[in-house]
């Protein structure tokens, strides 16, 4: 085994960019569902499981990826960055619990659309009333300054496709 210096520093390991932007987006994502969980206007059901942790940042993907219109599973995974198996696994637990639908695909009779329920279209909105708290807090957090540079910044690193 390779002798490591007394003089090696490895504190690179715990300060770099990537790490940081993850420990940022789980933070924010867990003040998100934080707050649809005690949003009155998400139902019941919803608000329990998002209290319990059981709906994860990985549920949001679908949320966050979903067109209004309805997408085909395969649009949906890639939109998100997923397998279409794993974008699978998400879409059943949504319609589970009644987030979502899936629908023949009127220009393709094979295909299916995932569409939001009702219930799903007010788990949106509960979504972009978190997020828009989430940013608020961010800004206050770290200052208005802060926060427009930050955004700049990651849309610029984040390229078009973001």
């Amino acid at each position: 085994m390779p002798e490591i210096p007394a003089t090696a520093d490895d504190s690179w390991r715990l300060t770099h960019l990537g790490r940081l932007l993850g420990h940022a987006a789980r933070r924010f994502d867990e003040r998100v569902l934080a707050l649809m969980a005690h949003n009155i206007d998400v139902p019941l059901a919803l608000s329990n499981l998002a209290a319990r942790s059981q709906v994860s940042a990985a549920h949001v993907h679908v949320t966050r990826h979903l067109a209004l219109g309805g997408s085909r599973l395969t649009e949906l995974a890639q939109r998100a960055g997923m397998s279409k198996q794993a974008m699978g696994d998400l879409v059943d637990q949504c319609e589970a619990w009644g987030l979502v639908t899936r629908e023949p695909d009127p220009l393709d009779a094979r295909a299916r659309r995932v569409r939001f329920t009702a219930t799903g279209l007010a788990w949106l909105q509960a979504f972009k009333e978190a997020v828009a708290q989430a940013e608020t807090e961010f800004r206050a957090e770290v200052g208005h300054e802060v926060a427009a540079v930050v955004m700049i910044g990651l849309e610029a690193y984040a390229g078009p496709s973001a």
